[in-house]
């Protein structure tokens, strides 16, 4: 295998492991989340075997699914998109001042996990 082929298929087990991860955050079954995009019962069980990917039509309806931009969805250093994306939409009608809080907390937050405390 050469190297394009390497990166094809690390590109192609990025897109399996990420839906399976994003679907039992979502805690919503392979059966279940098929049926909710339009498809065949077995469409995200043929992606997450490795037997098919999405089209880049399918790509979207995913992201659409989750609740997410394409950006995120390949953004690894975003561990809980769903979630995120969820504060920041409860987030984004406060005032000024609500909003500087909730940035001092989210700073102190990520203080102390990089601190280890």
């Amino acid at each position: 295998m050469d190297e394009i082929e390497k990166y094809i298929e690390n590109k192609k087990e990025f897109v399996r492991n990420r839906i399976t991860d994003l679907r039992l955050k979502a805690n919503v079954s392979e059966y279940q989340m098929s049926l909710e995009l339009g498809q065949n019962k077995s469409y995200i069980q043929f992606i997450s075997s490795g037997k098919a990917m999405p089209s880049m039509a399918g790509f979207f309806n995913i992201c659409d699914y989750f609740g997410i931009t394409p950006i995120e969805f390949f953004d690894p250093s975003v561990k809980e998109p769903i979630l995120v994306n969820e504060v920041f939409a409860s987030i984004k009608s406060l005032d000024k001042s609500d909003l500087e809080m909730i940035h001092l907390i989210a700073q102190r937050l990520n203080k102390n996990k990089s601190e280890g405390g």
